[in-house]
């Protein structure tokens, strides 16, 4: 997509039929003068503007809530090419200022595929090419290739109620300006959640696997609450991966050298063409993330004669543990669970860290005291039938969604008194 887009002024009476509950809770912030603009590379918003909005608590200590949203990762993305030219995720930042002041930001990309995303829209997509519709592109409010949960609608404190409108209402009139089919808001808050469907927009839900924190001592205090059998099982698999003939090394900040990132990029590299044909990231990403987010990581590896044969990649937030990438290049008995969840779960207790969040996907991850959670995003879609045709189906999804996850929640590893409290 060319790079066409233009500031404009918000318009809370823009006329477009999908606007009007966007526009009402705009007009309610009447006096207000606020212009959303589009940026096509993070360094014309800055470093301090656009972390004042992401993650103001950074200022405290340094480390965000959530890593992904911070400048430094973003731009990393950006800067390495792994999104820009040629990927099919196109960056188009905004930026909401009022009277000149910014109050708000958000991650969005012109999209030409629905690869990276997560939250799969291919059956949305080829229903409405059968019918004759375009549905690329389409705007993406998201982190990129990053199934977590976190804000979208970056807007300062206190200014919540006017930034999220004017973000909403920003994306929304361009999709409408230029021919965009649809905008959607992955993996965002529950709080975003409630606000966007009171604009108007479509709820979706959607399933991942979380450990939970609840204030364990160690590991062993963790397995305490676990059921007997459940105890052994795990016991059992972290003495046969702890068995592999080599050590295992949870590495973070200045730990982590140069030349570690040598075996993280061929264990990406492997698990990214097995699990998307090919990998999302390339190999400069790694390298700007050293230099800027080395504290932000944990790279947990399994050496053996001084050589990595498996490692597991995660990034620190200021309350959580995010669990990202894995690889290995020899197959051992049960190092997969070690390295992703069992050291994650180490480092998260010894570290007060209140959750662990391990991506998407894997009901193998229940077992191992990771239990199902919900997880939201919204959607606008311009063509009225195909709305119409989606909000039915979310409808069904969400149903299907929430008994899938009592179900699992009913069936999962804790003792049957102490399930209550890990809900």
């Amino acid at each position: 997509m060319r790079d066409i887009w233009r500031t404009f002024p918000l318009d809370p009476a823009a006329n477009h039929d999908k606007l009007d509950r966007v526009s009402e809770r705009y007009e309610a912030m009447a006096g207000q003068e606020i212009t959303v603009t589009l940026h096509s590379n993070l360094a014309d918003i800055g470093a301090e503007v656009w972390d004042s909005c992401a993650c103001p608590e950074a200022t405290t200590d340094g480390r965000p809530e959530d890593p992904f949203t911070s400048f430094r990762f973003l731009h990393a993305l950006e800067e390495s090419g792994s999104v820009g030219p040629g990927t099919g995720w196109q960056p188009q930042y905004l930026l909401a200022e009022q009277d000149g002041v910014p109050i708000a930001c958000a991650p969005l990309y012109a999209k030409s595929h629905s690869q990276g995303e997560y939250i799969f829209d291919h059956n949305w997509a080829h229903a409405y090419e059968r019918a004759g519709g375009r549905y690329y592109p389409k705007l993406q409010m998201a982190v990129p290739f990053t199934p977590v949960t976190g804000r979208r609608l970056l807007a300062k404190p206190g200014c919540e109620a006017a930034g999220q409108a004017a973000l909403v209402q920003g994306a929304i009139e361009v999709a409408g300006r230029y021919g965009l089919s649809s905008l959607h808001i992955t993996f965002c808050t529950t709080d975003e959640m409630r606000a966007g469907e009171q604009m108007g927009l479509l709820r979706r839900a959607s399933q991942q696997f979380h450990w939970l924190n609840h204030d364990y001592a160690d590991f062993e205090t963790f397995l305490t609450s676990l059921s007997s059998r459940k105890r052994k099982a795990i016991r059992k698999e972290r003495a046969q991966a702890q068995a592999f003939g080599g050590e295992i090394r949870a590495l973070t900040g200045d730990q982590i050298e140069p030349h570690h990132w040598d075996a993280v990029w061929t264990f990406y590299q492997d698990t990214g063409t097995r699990k998307w044909g090919s990998p999302y990231l390339n190999r400069r990403f790694f390298e700007i993330a050293h230099e800027t987010m080395r504290d932000d990581i944990l790279l947990i590896l399994a050496e053996r004669d001084g050589q990595p044969v498996a490692g597991a990649l995660n990034f620190i937030g200021r309350s959580a543990l995010y669990g990202r990438y894995w690889g290995c290049t020899e197959h051992h008995p049960c190092l997969h669970f070690e390295l992703c969840y069992y050291q994650a779960i180490d480092f998260a207790i010894s570290h007060s860290l209140s959750r662990i969040e391990a991506g998407a996907q894997g009901e193998h991850k229940l077992a191992r005291g990771y239990l199902p959670v919900e997880t939201c995003s919204l959607h606008w879609i311009g063509d009225p039938g195909l709305s119409e045709a989606v909000a039915q189906y979310l409808e069904a999804e969400r149903g299907a969604i929430e008994d899938d996850i009592e179900i699992l929640t009913r069936y999962g590893p804790f003792k049957k008194d102490q399930r209550e409290d890990h809900q």
